[in-house]
């Protein structure tokens, strides 16, 4: 580390590194969501299904953060449990024109919070309802009431309704981790 980085570190002018796993089904949105919250200058025209997972980042007012892209397609999902250690925050994206699904989204969810990397810390869980903007999407309300996000009483978690093509309701999200990742102690 250099002097100036350290005398930015003493003066509070670095941004904290956080690293967040973004988790949910394939073709829920998150690849879409983590570029939509890039600058714009660093946006991708293109989203095409991430395989494995990809890395991003993006800058708020006081942290930057490093994201995982985790696939969801179901080959991949076994994957996820290789960063819970590394993660410091979850972003979990759920289809919400995806009924038929809603019930494998609570069964991923369900393994995630019982996974001992994840089960005994207080991670804070960002979800977003994506994909409000199609005629089929169910509230934020009955997805939260679908998964049973209610019975999760040992973490901080919020969930948004987003549209991640107009990215609508992402600012809110991404404000609320922000504002639980500070108030951690890590």
């Amino acid at each position: 580390m250099g002097l100036f980085d350290k005398l930015a570190g003493w003066l509070g002018l670095k941004k904290k590194e956080v690293h967040v796993l973004c988790l949910g089904l394939d073709n829920s949105g998150k690849t879409t969501i983590i570029n939509k919250l890039k600058p714009s200058n660093a946006q991708t025209q293109d989203i095409v299904p991430t395989i494995g997972f990809s890395i991003e980042k993006f800058k708020t007012s006081s942290l930057s953060f490093t994201v995982f892209d985790m696939s969801g397609q179901g080959r991949y999902r076994n994957l996820w449990e290789h960063y819970y250690k590394e993660g410091q925050a979850i972003i979990f994206v759920i289809d919400s024109s995806d009924k038929l699904r809603m019930v494998v989204a609570k069964e991923e969810l369900n393994t995630l919070l019982n996974h001992p990397d994840v089960k005994h810390r207080r991670l804070p869980i960002l979800f977003f309802a994506n994909k409000m903007d199609l005629r089929d999407a169910i509230s934020s309300v009955k997805v939260s009431q679908l998964l049973s996000l209610e019975n999760i009483k040992d973490k901080p978690w919020h969930i948004c309704a987003s549209d991640a093509l107009k990215g609508e309701g992402l600012q809110e999200g991404v404000d609320w981790l922000q504002d639980q990742i500070q108030a951690t102690k890590t």
